[in-house]
């Protein structure tokens, strides 16, 4: 990638009217340009941002938010690299700045320890574990619209947060399977604690019943409290979903993840021979109606994220700023120590799933 030969700041925003005034004063006061480009020849995503001259982000926020605001709807993913963040805090004040309260991670699906009001670990599964690629917490109807990723420390090996655009997975997908998921939605189903996956309490964050169910009704979350005090929840979802600034298509949902049948083989008939049956698995996901996921279409699901993947090795320091709906995210395996903490903004608007 040869940032040299790109366009600065100045001339990519000259008419940015939101913004606009900070972006020129960035540009010509002595902080210095900013310089974008592709990382790929073959995809937009991710955008690449890098500073020519201070890499202090205070000063350089109002041109890197110019970026960011026209940039996400076309591309789905900025990365900021070679600025300068100071500590944990930094960084949360970074995403903070971009004008929305950080979100907590409720209902979560996954371990996650918090970092800082709003930012969190990413998710603690063990370094030989892949994590599919996934938009955060597309089995809601609530989802987070920006999720950012710090790299405070890259692993030895490995460890990338590889990443797709969700509206090429929509345009790639059969539209056979994408019809049928799109018309019959989605119904996710966990069962908490048990020592099979997270409790209620972690996933809430709270250990008030009451508080619980609060939420579900307001979520509209279906919930029920077993013989055991463990707690059954499930959700009708969608599958598909219209972007509300870029107004296209975008595959969007965690059927791939949640399906027994991402787990190996005989990973599924030894969690199968401890709780009983498929109703009884930590999670799982079926029809609206109530029918079972095809294990094939599934596996094409499966193929399609994986063909519409990208990824490049972090650098200590690197921010990746996400539109949650538009571009999913995972991560690989790694070895060595690795620190990569997140925070996540916006609550979708209603009406969107």
């Amino acid at each position: 990638m040869d940032l040299d030969t790109t366009a600065t700041i100045a001339d990519l925003h000259a008419d940015h009217r939101a913004g606009s005034g900070a972006a020129a004063t960035a540009a010509t006061t002595g902080a210095g340009a900013l310089r974008t480009a592709p990382m790929f020849a073959h995809s937009a995503l991710p955008l690449v941002v890098t500073p020519d001259g201070d890499t202090d982000w205070r000063r350089q926020f109002g041109a890197m938010a110019a970026i960011a605001t026209e940039q996400l709807p076309r591309v789905g993913g900025v990365l900021f690299r070679g600025f300068r963040f100071d500590d944990d805090s930094d960084f949360r004040a970074f995403a903070s700045a971009f004008g929305h309260p950080l979100l907590s991670y409720e209902f979560g699906s996954t371990p996650r320890s918090q970092v800082k009001e709003g930012v969190y670990t990413s998710t603690e599964y063990p370094a030989h574990q892949v994590i599919p690629l996934h938009n955060e917490q597309s089995y809601t109807l609530q989802w987070p619209m920006k999720i950012w990723f710090h790299c405070v420390q890259p692993s030895e090996t490995g460890g990338e947060t590889p990443i797709a655009d969700s509206r090429l997975v929509y345009q790639r997908l059969d539209p056979v399977i994408r019809e049928r998921f799109a018309a019959r939605r989605l119904m996710y189903v966990r069962n908490y604690g048990n020592g099979l996956d997270l409790s209620w309490q972690r996933a809430f964050n709270t250990d008030d019943r009451a508080q619980v169910e609060r939420f579900c009704r307001a979520q509209r979350i279906d919930f029920e409290w077993k013989a055991d005090g463990e707690l059954r929840t499930r959700q009708l979802c969608q599958a598909v979903a219209r972007h509300p600034v870029a107004g296209e298509m975008v595959w969007f949902n965690q059927a791939h993840l949640f399906h027994v049948s991402g787990l190996a083989p005989h990973v599924r008939e030894a969690l199968l021979a401890v709780v009983g049956s498929v109703d009884e698995l930590p999670r799982n996901v079926v029809y609206g109606d109530g029918a079972p996921l095809e294990d094939d279409a599934l596996a094409t699901i499966r193929a399609t994220l994986d063909d519409c993947t990208v990824r490049f090795p972090w650098q200590q320091g690197d921010v990746l700023m996400l539109d949650n709906m538009l571009a999913a995210h995972g991560r690989g395996t790694f070895s060595g120590p690795r620190r990569v903490i997140v925070a996540m903004a916006e609550s979708a608007p209603p009406g969107l799933g």
